[in-house]
């Protein structure tokens, strides 16, 4: 209990890490080991079986299902495109005539003469594995994808919304303090990873949809803005597939937070660089956070380390506060007290005292912070 503190984000100027780019069902794997691979570079693809839909032949030709092999036009296994005739009757008098067009594009799966039942599939889709990060496949899964390998910069955030993208970071305010307002995004921006401070609004977000920004990383949000961009609330689950022009990384956490100081300055030296971002969360188990990686060295780094995450933490380790009345405050473990401390709560738990960047010293319960890798 005398080491138990929060595992928190990881904002490291330079890491060793690792990417698994694996396909959900069995494909052609397209990376081989050793060779080196950009983000956009895809290693691995497969088909994702299409739609299948059912067509009552016999009921739309009023006859028995055991009779309907004498009106089919298409066979199984025949490409179809959509309104084309798939079974006709062919009765002496014309108007009695009476034909099944194909409702989609396909394949005739099944014809059932059991059920008069015709069932059609659409044609399959690709389904691309991008490498995601520039760096090495280290680790080939046969039929399913590759590990990639690669250095640099990494940093997670607190929330995000939409998926894997990527583009050169753009630095569009002067300070972690500053909102991220419409008129800091500007066409330039096109395609570009928008970095802000302390807030961006929907009419911020919009803005930057309009424009084709990829992403937006910002220190905080209002959850009411994600509500009316989203049309509904997320709740406890993962997101990252929400499809709605843009990627969202929040660093701090839900309203007006500035961006930590040491996270601004890191993503400010590594400007005009081309960066990863994925706005991907899952808060339950197995937690999940949006990260944003940026290869290669930062100025003034010429060593990168492995993440290796002490289960432990010391005086000297930088933290943020997650719980009120200092929340997203961020300071420097001054001593960990081992003995047990009356807290607000009138309950007794094991503390520590946090130097802030003003020189305060205040005590806090360890349970209410995390720890920020760096």
């Amino acid at each position: 209990m005398a080491h138990a503190y929060t595992p928190g984000l990881k904002v490291m100027p330079c890491t060793r890490l690792t990417k698994k780019r694996l396909l959900p069902i069995p494909g052609k794997v397209m990376a081989a080991m050793d060779q080196q691979v950009d983000s956009l570079d895809i290693v691995a693809q497969t088909e994702l079986p299409g739609k299948v839909f059912s067509v009552n032949v016999a009921n739309r030709l009023s006859v028995g299902p055991a009779e309907i092999e004498a009106f089919m036009v298409k066979k199984e296994g025949d490409f179809v495109k959509k309104g084309e005739i798939i079974a006709e009757n062919k009765p002496f008098l014309k108007w009695f005539q009476n034909s099944v067009d194909s409702p989609v594009e396909g394949t005739v799966e099944t014809v059932s003469f059991v059920t008069g039942q015709v069932l059609l599939r659409e044609p399959p889709k690709i389904l691309p594995i991008k490498a995601y990060i520039k760096g090495k496949v280290v680790e080939v899964t046969p039929d399913f994808g590759v590990t990639v390998e690669a250095e640099g910069t990494f940093i997670q955030g607190i929330f995000g919304i939409g998926g894997e993208t990527n583009g050169e970071i753009a630095i569009a305010v002067g300070s972690p303090d500053e909102d991220l307002d419409p008129e800091d995004i500007k066409e330039n921006h096109k395609g570009k990873i928008v970095i802000g401070g302390k807030h961006a609004s929907l009419a911020t977000i919009k803005r930057a949809i309009e424009l084709g920004v990829h992403a937006i990383v910002v220190g905080g949000i209002h959850d009411r803005d994600l509500r009316q961009l989203l049309g509904y609330d997320i709740g406890v689950a993962v997101t990252g597939s929400e499809n709605i022009g843009i990627t969202i990384l929040v660093t701090e956490g839900f309203g007006l937070i500035p961006m930590a100081d040491y996270t601004f300055k890191l993503l400010s030296s590594r400007n005009g660089e081309v960066a990863s971002v994925s706005g991907a969360t899952q808060i339950r188990a197995g937690v999940m956070r949006p990260e944003i990686i940026i290869p290669g060295f930062p100025k003034n780094v010429t060593e990168c380390k492995r993440d290796q995450g002490r289960g432990w933490i010391e005086p000297g380790d930088p933290i943020r506060i997650i719980r009120e009345p200092h929340f997203g405050v961020i300071g420097i473990v001054k001593s960990l007290p081992p003995e047990l401390t009356v807290i607000g709560s009138e309950s007794h738990a094991r503390v520590l005292e946090v130097t802030l960047d003003g020189g305060e010293v205040i005590v806090v319960p360890r349970a209410n912070i995390e720890v920020l890798e760096k």
